[in-house]
């Protein structure tokens, strides 16, 4: 349930934002407010760790004075605070060069249609009773087996927030949204070996989280799996991308089609637009309007309407990731972008879990990276990974200390199918992505 006594409030506060930089000279302006809070509990070895609660409030406005921009922020909500940090970012503009590409984003692409996507459920739960489900999900864990040997401890979060924005077009909305999380990270070990790993679950409804004994068990069968992990020799394989990890992959696909790397030429992906870029059974899709999905949003960082569209149809690239101003250094129109990609979703085909196992048949299956080894510029690709090795579509021991390591414009050409094994926790929606053959780097 929204409250729109307080939202209203804020709306006030950011039209006085406005109201004041017009006072001020501005030629054009837009505000943003954000308040938020919530409760952390963490868990360790069966006792009270930390408790934090938290209540933040901030509010930043940016102003033009014709082509020259000017940013400040406050967390003062005081009418004194206000026009005092208007003030600043007019100063600031005064400084600043001429950019012809500045500016509030075309009236006409803004939003004017605000359906209600289900992203607010207030989680009213007490210190004491997180306390308890972190203690019953850290508990699940290291009961399982005498192998759970430590803890990183167990953490239920709950946050709530509201944020208004608004813009001297006459734009000004503002909504509550909720985001819950319950999870827990332990240590196995085994002759001398340690291993860790984790569980989470994350949702704007608590009432819709895993279970904190199921979240827990899985965090030490997760853990228990990778006792014994050995290295490999170097090799050429195929490789599976457990779904967690998959996203990362399309996260770097995301980067280089967004529009700060396509002005910058800095992106692998330069003038790729209506050209094959994954096999033909891909399809990439945003869906900013779900219902309860954690990236939904009517409209972007800068008010512009999201909309259901295909960035990728049959492996070829329909659009790129844009604000206004990167649609403006490239002679296009936003794609309501500004702040990311909403939902963005990979088509799934067939197979489940155990089913893309199979299709690997014998190779790699990733389910941890380290590092930051991606070349935006090149697509070079080469990252420190942990996972299993696999055999006739069996796991047959876990793997650490490798490096996967290929370029993403061939390892997106090479990618064999998708699984319908979707991880849902995140803005990006994917299963288990299989790709035919890729360096792995050992003893």
């Amino acid at each position: 349930m929204q409250n729109n006594e307080e939202i209203n409030r804020l709306k006030n506060l950011v039209q006085d934002l406005l109201d004041e930089s017009r006072k001020q000279g501005a030629t054009s302006a837009e505000a943003g407010l954000s308040l938020d809070k919530g409760l952390a509990v963490t868990a360790r070895l069966g006792e009270v760790e930390t408790i934090e609660y938290h209540c933040d409030q901030a509010l930043g406005v940016t102003v033009y004075r014709g082509k020259r921009k000017g940013s400040s922020s406050t967390n003062d909500f005081s009418p004194d605070s206000i026009r005092e940090t208007v003030k600043a970012a007019c100063s600031i503009a005064g400084f600043s060069s001429e950019d012809d590409y500045a500016g509030l984003p075309e009236q006409h692409m803004l939003a004017t249609q605000f359906p209600d996507l289900d992203n607010n459920h207030a989680w009213d739960i007490e210190a004491s009773s997180a306390i308890d489900i972190a203690l019953e999900c850290e508990e699940a864990a290291r009961s399982l087996h005498v192998e759970i040997s430590n803890s990183e401890g167990a953490t239920v979060n709950s946050h709530q927030g509201i944020s208004v924005l608004g813009n001297s077009l006459g734009f000004l909305q503002g909504g509550q949204s909720t985001r819950h999380s319950i999870s827990c990270s332990v240590i196995g070990e085994r002759d001398g070996n340690m291993q860790r790993d984790y569980w989470y679950s994350v949702s704007r409804n608590a009432q819709a989280l895993e279970s904190a004994s199921d979240i827990g068990i899985k965090a030490a069968q997760r853990t228990l799996q990778r006792l014994g992990a050995q290295s490999l020799s170097t090799r050429q394989c195929p490789v599976l991308y457990s779904a967690e990890v998959a996203a990362g992959l399309i996260g770097s696909l995301v980067g280089a089609i967004s529009g700060s790397s396509l002005y910058r030429k800095s992106s692998f992906l330069l003038d790729a637009l209506d050209t094959q870029i994954l096999p033909e059974f891909m399809r990439i899709h945003e869906q900013p309007h779900l219902q309860m999905a954690l990236g939904s949003a009517s409209y972007d960082g800068e008010g512009v309407a999201t909309q259901a569209r295909d960035i990728v149809t049959a492996g070829v690239l329909q659009g790129y990731v844009l604000s206004s101003y990167s649609a403006r250094k490239l002679g296009m129109k936003t794609t309501g972008n500004a702040g990311g990609v909403h939902n963005l979703t990979v088509d799934s085909g067939e197979n489940d879990f155990n089913a893309m196992l199979k299709q690997l048949n014998t190779g790699l299956l990733v389910t941890e990276l380290m590092g930051q080894g991606v070349n935006r510029v090149t697509g070079d690709y080469s990252r420190g990974a942990s996972g299993f090795w696999v055999e006739n579509g069996e796991i047959q021991y876990p793997v650490e200390e490798i490096t996967v390591a290929g370029n993403l414009k061939d390892m997106y050409k090479n990618i064999v199918s998708v699984g319908n094994d979707v991880d849902y926790r995140s803005n990006i929606r994917t299963g288990s992505i299989l790709i035919e053959q890729m360096s792995i780097a050992g003893e």
